[in-house]
C-alpha cells in the first residue's frame, strides 16, 4: 500500500469543458434565410459555395433565401451551395 501522496497529479487532471456546439445546423434540402447558419466547424473542412459565405471563426451561412445543397468538390473537400428559389 502506498504511503506517499500522489504529488501534483490534481494538477494534470483537466477540468470538465462544456462542448462547443459545432457541427451542421441545416441539413440538405432545408430552406435558409439570409444570413442563417448552416454549418459551425473548426478550421476549413467544408467550403462555402455559391449564394454561401464564411465567417472568420469559419461559420458557413446563407446569402440568400434558398436551398441547402452538400456535395462533394472533390474526393475529400465537401461544398455547400443555397440554391435560390423559384
Amino acid at each position: 500500500m502506498a504511503h506517499k501522496k500522489a504529488g501534483g497529479s490534481k494538477a494534470r487532471q483537466g477540468g470538465n469543458v462544456a462542448g462547443k456546439r459545432l457541427g451542421v445546423k441545416v441539413f440538405g434540402g432545408s430552406k435558409v434565410k439570409p444570413g442563417q447558419i448552416i454549418l459551425r466547424q473548426r478550421g476549413r473542412t467544408v467550403i462555402p459555395g455559391n449564394n454561401v459565405s464564411m465567417g472568420k471563426d469559419f461559420t458557413i451561412f446563407s446569402v440568400i433565401d434558398g436551398i441547402v445543397q452538400f456535395v462533394y468538390a472533390d474526393r475529400r473537400k465537401r461544398k455547400v451551395n443555397v440554391e435560390e428559389l423559384k
